[in-house]
Parts: structure tokens; sequence; C-alpha cells
């Protein structure tokens, strides 16, 4: 019995809880720290099916503060257009690989990383930034 609940509270570990029904997204601008705002996903099946991606992978822990090359290509937060506001604080930023067929993600504040597999990065470039990853 202990181990089934030590299993079930390891496996909520690594859940994130993201609220709101926006998903606000901006990209970087040239090569420097600077963004603009780029899309607004409001369609309610959208969010849900970002929401879904983001809750189902396997989100790693980073020992140390993840340290890249050059600032995000994008950053996306969910909010509530009700109260217009950003619910949970948490800015997810989101680099191409060098390889161009993948994305990494992180989330600075919760010391996560994920470098996500060809399927799932494409799948979320394309419902975040409504372009397909190969063609970037």
């Amino acid at each position: 019995m202990i181990s089934i609940f030590l299993v079930l509270m390891v496996g909520c570990t690594n859940h994130i809880k993201n609220e709101g029904n926006k998903i606000v997204v901006e990209k970087r601008v040239g090569e420097a720290d600077k963004y603009e705002n780029y899309n607004e996903i409001k369609d309610s099946k959208e969010v849900q099916n970002i929401k879904g991606i983001l809750n189902n992978i396997d989100w790693g822990n980073a020992k140390v503060k993840v340290s890249m090359v050059s600032p995000p290509h994008y950053k996306f937060h969910f909010e509530d257009t009700t109260e217009k506001q950003e619910l949970n604080g948490l800015i997810y930023d989101l680099w191409i690989s060098p390889d161009k067929g993948r994305i990494e993600l992180v989330i600075d504040s919760e010391s996560k990383y994920l470098h996500l597999d060809k399927k799932k990065s494409a799948e979320l470039f394309k419902l975040i930034t409504g372009k397909n990853l190969d063609e970037v």
C-alpha cells in the first residue's frame, strides 16, 4: 500500500498547473533579449490541446539553473481573460533546437527543462505559433 502511495506522489510531482482561457505568445526581436507580442490563443480547443501536451509530458527537474546560448525564440504564458491577469506566474521559454526538428522548453521559476521529441515538438510549435516547425 505504501509503495502505491509513493508511486502516485512521484507521478504527481511532474504535473504543472496551467490555468486560464488564453495563451499570450511573445517572439524574440533580433538577437537581443527583447520580445514583442506575437500571438494570442483564445480558442478554447487550442488552449486545451496545449494544456494537454504540457501536462502530459515528463518534465525533468534541472539540478542547476539552465543556461542557454541565446535568449528564447518565444515565450508564452496563460491568462484569464475575465480577470486579465497572468494566473500562475509561469512563463514558458521556448527554443528551436539547432537541428530545427525539436523544441526545448524551460520554466525557469520551477527549474524545469525538457527537450521534446519531434512529433510533440511539431504539434506544440504549430499550436503556439501557427507555423510548421520544419519551415522555420
